[in-house]
C-alpha cells in the first residue's frame, strides 16, 4: 500500500471485533439451545450479534478511503449491539429471572472476566455448563463492554477525522506534494 491508502483494515486486531465475535457465539448457541425452535426472536437475536460483527468488518474495510464510511458502520454494529441487549433483557424479564445489577458478585466477576479475555473459546467453554439466565447476564455485560469500544473507538475516529481530515484531505497534500507546492508562511507579525 502507499501514503494514499494506507492498509487500516485489520479488524482481527481490533478488542471491539474480538468481543462482537464472542458475542456473536454466545448468542447463536444460546438461541439454539434455549429458545423454541420457530421462534422470530432467534433469528432476530443472531442477526443483530451478527450485525454487531460484521459491520466492524466492514467499516474497518472502508477506511483507507472513507473515515465516514468507517465510522457510520461502526455506529450501526453499536445500535446493532444495543438491540441485541434489549433482547437478552427481555429474556431476562419475562422469564423472572434476576438481571446482575453493578457491585453484585456475579456481575463485578464476570465484568473482570470480561475485561481479562477476548478469546471465543474461553467463553463458549464457560457457556456449556451455564444455564440460560447466567448465559443472558453474561452477553449483557459483555455486550456494555463492547458498546464501550465500540464508543471510544468512534471517539477516536472523530477526533482523527476533525485533526487530520480525510481522504479527500490525502489526495490534495499529495498532489500538492508532487508539484512541489510549498505553502508561504503566515507573515510576520507588523512591529508597533
Amino acid at each position: 500500500m502507499n501514503e494514499l491508502i494506507p492498509n487500516l483494515g485489520n479488524y482481527k486486531k481490533l478488542l471491539s471485533y474480538r468481543k462482537a465475535e464472542v458475542i456473536y457465539l454466545i448468542t447463536f448457541y444460546f438461541c439454539n439451545k434455549f429458545l423454541n425452535k420457530g421462534d422470530r426472536t432467534i433469528d432476530q437475536m443472531v442477526q443483530a450479534a451478527r450485525s454487531g460483527k460484521q459491520n466492524i468488518i466492514e467499516g474497518s474495510a472502508a477506511a483507507s478511503t472513507s473515515a465516514k464510511t468507517e465510522i457510520k458502520l461502526l455506529n450501526v454494529a453499536k445500535a446493532s449491539l444495543k438491540e441485541l441487549l434489549e433482547d437478552y433483557e427481555d429474556y431476562l424479564k419475562t422469564r423472572r429471572y434476576e438481571q446482575w445489577q453493578p457491585g453484585s458478585v456475579e456481575f463485578e466477576a464476570m465484568r473482570r472476566l470480561g475485561r481479562e479475555h477476548n478469546d471465543a473459546d474461553y467463553f463458549m467453554e464457560l457457556i456449556e455448563t451455564r444455564p440460560p439466565q447466567t448465559i443472558a447476564n453474561m452477553a449483557n455485560i459483555l455486550i456494555n463492554q463492547a458498546d464501550y469500544l465500540l464508543f471510544r473507538q468512534l471517539s477516536r475516529l472523530a477526533d482523527d477525522f476533525t485533526n487530520n481530515g480525510g481522504f479527500s484531505e490525502r489526495v490534495s497534500r499529495i498532489r500538492k506534494e508532487k508539484r512541489g507546492y510549498c505553502p508561504l508562511p503566515p507573515p510576520e507579525p507588523q512591529r508597533p
